[in-house]
């Protein structure tokens, strides 16, 4: 009897072969094919009976050929082999990850040949590829986070140090501003993990507030300045004119978005130029699709690379990271960013030529009316005399120090407690406005000494908890609100961070006498834009500043011109061409005036004297 006539004489394959979802192949020990079943035509694409008398190993992929027919001879000599895996080319000239079990019908029927009962294990091969490169990435995330973390450590380390030993006021001076750009950079890694986790635990929650792009974009677009002045790069904005209104959104997140296109542009552009531009790119109703590119003429991506950049612990390549630092995270979340705001981000690049990032988001148009709103939420009235108590618990001695030197400074009245247990007994005998939790402590730690507050009589048991905490993963923030807690502050925390919680929670609004000083003298300036930008250079500083002294008196002057003639729309222009030099000295206070005087300029509107 021949294999063919074999296959021909039996009809026990007719429901349980030819109807069965695996694929079924009967070849001789050489690989000729005798038959195969229908379902071959489903994972392959082949027509039925259309392989037979072709052979097996001919449709293998081929650089494994040799080791398949090596399995094959070993297979003579058993009666049953199992889970061979195998790549066979397909139809459509793709080979798929195939799998079979052979049964030796030498050792059955005493023919020389077998029966290959094959899978089709494509999906599991390529998702075990897909994690074991996932698993890669993180390693190789890990690697640079632990590196990216530790340069700036070693440093405020080594500095701190120096401080140590004698040293002169200029020395004094160099030491602390290297602590503090250390201690930035650290900053800006532990920000980047946080808001992943924020983002992917779904704690992170959208504003909705009126700003103008003709009022952020000039601001931080100027807070690169420096940087691309430093590379002799061309730095430059458009804006439509049509997007001179205002919008309805997150613009700090906005703001997050940008400034992570723009500040990798710089950081992989060497020569030429990066461009942001904003436009419409279509509009609905009340809703405007507004479209921002960053254009650069850097480094570019390799093609293979462009659609895993946005992954977390992915970088275009491993080397980016050595050469240029950064946690690889950026992206991510500026991806993670749009797409909470129903928005998408596209990137065309070439290697050598340069990127270009798109995002588009849907933000709904605003009204005047609605930044009138927003100052009467941010500026409620005074309430004179009140200051307010804090307990600031906390077992570090720095952080006590870091944290109880800027509730001071706000003249807020504050006492301390080093563990939980320290703080039940001091919650006892005195009364607070706020406490100010650290979670993890020697003795009693945070949650415990909260359950204990909560147990306290009436209305000590309802004074507002904010946790301090360096843990600010969901579990965690979920285990902080479970024991009692109002609220969570990460670590680490700016003062503006320990402001904005501290004003949500206590109730007691902006204007008490020790709270005014957030404002910290609303004549003076904020120069943190400009240290940033220029890594605190005096001359530089001094140069914007004189820049300012000169340029900005003679287009008040001009201003005051265009209300008395009541030439509103030029009044509005002169509004928008100033705008930007406030933001950049950290003159925020006027921001709203200068705001509201050119969307009612442009509008022509007669404004207050």
């Amino acid at each position: 009897m021949t294999l063919h006539q074999y296959v021909r004489k039996g009809s026990f394959y007719e429901a349980v072969v030819e109807d069965g979802s695996d694929l079924i192949f009967v070849v001789d020990y050489k690989g000729n094919i005798a038959y195969h079943n229908a379902s071959v035509r489903n994972t392959l694409g082949y027509r039925s009976r259309s392989l037979v008398g072709k052979g097996f190993f001919d449709f293998v992929l081929p650089e494994t050929v040799d080791a398949l027919k090596q399995q094959f001879r070993k297979s003579q000599k058993k009666a049953f082999t199992e889970n061979i895996e195998f790549q066979f080319l397909a139809s459509d000239r793709s080979f798929r990850f195939l799998e079979f079990n052979a049964i030796n019908l030498k050792h059955r029927e005493n023919l020389e040949g077998f029966i290959l009962d094959c899978r089709d294990i494509t999906d599991r091969k390529r998702n075990a590829e897909e994690l074991l490169r996932l698993q890669k990435a993180k390693e190789q995330f890990l690697a640079n986070i632990s590196h990216e973390i530790r340069t700036p450590i070693n440093g405020i380390a080594g500095m701190a140090d120096l401080l140590g030993q004698p040293t002169s006021p200029e020395e004094r001076n160099t030491y602390l501003n290297a602590i503090k750009h250390s201690a930035e950079n650290l900053k800006v890694i532990i920000n980047d993990i946080l808001d992943l986790a924020a983002i992917e635990s779904g704690k992170l929650r959208l504003e909705k507030i009126a700003f103008n792009l003709n009022d952020l974009v000039p601001a931080l677009v100027g807070t690169f300045a420096y940087q691309a002045k430093e590379k002799k790069l061309r730095l430059d904005y458009s804006i439509d004119a049509k997007l001179n209104r205002l919008l309805l959104g997150d613009p700090v997140r906005l703001n997050q978005i940008l400034i992570n296109l723009i500040g990798n542009a710089i950081k992989f552009t060497h020569k030429g130029s990066i461009k942001v531009s904003c436009s419409l790119e279509r509009k609905q109703k009340d809703t405007w699709w507004i479209r921002f590119e960053v254009i650069d003429t850097g480094i570019g991506i390799p093609a293979e690379k462009t659609d895993t950049i946005f992954e977390s612990f992915s970088q275009a390549d491993e080397t980016f990271t050595r050469k240029y630092g950064g946690s690889g995270l950026g992206l991510t979340i500026v991806k993670q960013l749009v797409e909470l705001q129903n928005g998408q981000i596209t990137v065309q690049s070439s290697e050598d030529k340069g990127s270009t990032f798109a995002v588009i988001v849907p933000y709904q148009t605003g009204k005047p009316s609605h930044l009138s709103s927003q100052q009467t939420t941010k500026h409620p009235g005074s309430e004179p005399g009140s200051e307010l108590r804090i307990l600031l618990v906390e077992d570090n001695d720095i952080n006590r120090l870091y944290a109880g030197s800027i509730l001071n400074k706000w003249r807020c009245q504050v006492d301390t407690a080093e563990n939980g247990l320290v703080a039940v007994e001091k919650m006892k005998n005195n009364y607070y406005d706020l406490i100010l939790m650290d979670v993890q402590m020697r003795v009693m730690d945070g949650y415990e000494a909260t359950k204990a507050i909560r147990l306290l009589d009436e209305p000590k048991n309802r004074i507002p908890i904010i946790a301090l905490t360096a843990n600010a993963t969901s579990r965690d923030v979920e285990k902080c609100l479970q024991a009692g807690m109002n609220d969570y502050l990460a670590k680490p925390f700016t003062p503006d961070d320990l402001k904005a919680k501290i004003m949500k929670d206590s109730g007691k609004g902006t204007a008490q006498p020790g709270i005014d000083a957030f404002a910290d003298n609303k004549s003076s300036f904020d120069l943190t834009y400009l240290r940033n930008i220029s890594n605190n250079n005096e001359e530089f500083i001094r140069d914007m500043m004189q820049t300012f002294a000169q340029t900005i008196p003679p287009i008040l002057n001009d201003m005051e011109k265009a209300m008395q003639t009541k030439d509103w729309e030029r009044l509005g222009k002169l509004a928008h061409q100033i705008k930007p030099s406030f933001m950049l000295l950290g003159i925020a206070h006027l921001r709203s005036a200068i705001l509201f005087i050119e969307e009612n300029g442009n509008e022509e509107k007669n404004l207050p004297e």
